[in-house]
């Protein structure tokens, strides 16, 4: 089997990389590096299952050349993510989500590959109305990210209904942590939280911590697009989390102690529309497509921690 993973240099898409080579999958790697991390697939590159092509998913010619690999299957990961860049950068946002979106599935329709695995988001959801989500839930995004990423999913169950050769599944994400996920200035809350640790600063808890969030840790992730891949079941839309919810109080105590540090935590005014509290119901990943969460937060956060520790510190 051979699989091109789009984005596959980043956090996600590197260890989406290693499940497939665990399968014996042959890997065609696209990335801008761009937030990617060559880093963290070169190993992978000098086994000879592994090919790299460095280039946007804005440029159509480039992603249509790069996809002439004769894939059976695309996992498409590479993206502009997360919700205050959106914002800072719209246009930025937008051409990579949707208009990259697109230019990915024209390239895999000239190229007969009949399978995608998309990673989406939880941000498509905008203001929650429950605090359990399913993928029912009302799709109101609220930022140019969830709008980019709704309109991506869309454009693919277009594609679909129009092509019906080509399938696709789309995973919505929540919060996702793990190994090679680093530091960046729209990083996510975990990795905030080691930096702060591993180099002595107060940790910055917005609101009194009672807010509670869904964590899965990567490699339940990677397992799920492989399971989104395999599937013999048409295009659908599956959200994806561990289906539990710690109060961000508790992520930090837990934090802290597997470190050993003495951590200070210090309250800020709530910020303005922050979700209080977000759980995936993920019960469709698990009656359609096998997945249930395995890893333990505390087994991921003390796996993630120590490989913080030896490789961003």
């Amino acid at each position: 089997m051979k699989a091109i993973v789009t984005g596959g240099s980043g956090f996600i898409g590197s260890n989406v990389v290693k499940l497939l080579l665990e399968k014996n999958y042959e890997v065609k790697v696209i990335d801008n590096l761009s937030s990617g991390h060559y880093a963290n697939i070169e190993k992978y590159v000098k086994n000879a299952n592994v090919e790299f092509a460095q280039g946007d998913v804005c440029d159509k010619d480039f992603v249509n050349n790069a996809m002439q690999y004769g894939a059976d299957v695309v996992f498409h990961l590479a993206a502009c993510v997360g919700r205050q860049k959106s914002i800072d950068n719209p246009q930025l946002d937008s051409s990579t989500n949707l208009i990259g979106t697109i230019n990915v599935l024209e390239g895999m329709r000239n190229n007969g590959i009949p399978r995608i695995v998309y990673s989406s988001s939880a941000a498509i959801f905008g203001e929650l109305v429950t605090p359990t989500i399913d993928e029912n839930h009302p799709q109101n995004a609220d930022s140019p990210y969830g709008v980019s990423k709704l309109a991506a999913e869309k454009m693919i169950l277009a594609y679909s209904g129009i092509y019906p050769e080509l399938t696709g599944v789309c995973l919505r994400y929540f919060n996702i942590y793990g190994v090679n996920q680093r530091f960046d200035l729209y990083g996510n809350v975990i990795p905030i939280f080691a930096k702060r640790i591993y180099s002595g600063e107060p940790i910055t808890i917005f609101g009194d911590g009672s807010q509670t969030r869904d964590f899965v840790n990567v490699k339940d992730v990677a397992r799920a697009n492989y399971l989104g891949a395999v599937s013999t079941l048409g295009t659908d839309v599956y959200n994806l989390g561990s289906g539990s919810s710690i109060t961000i109080n508790q992520l930090a105590d837990m934090m802290i102690k597997i470190a050993g540090k003495n951590t200070q935590i210090i309250y800020a005014p709530e910020r303005p529309a922050d979700v209080k509290h977000c759980k995936a119901n993920a019960n469709k990943a698990k009656e359609k497509l096998g997945f249930e969460a395995q890893v333990s937060l505390e087994s991921g956060l003390e796996e993630y921690m120590k490989w913080y520790r030896d490789n961003c510190v």
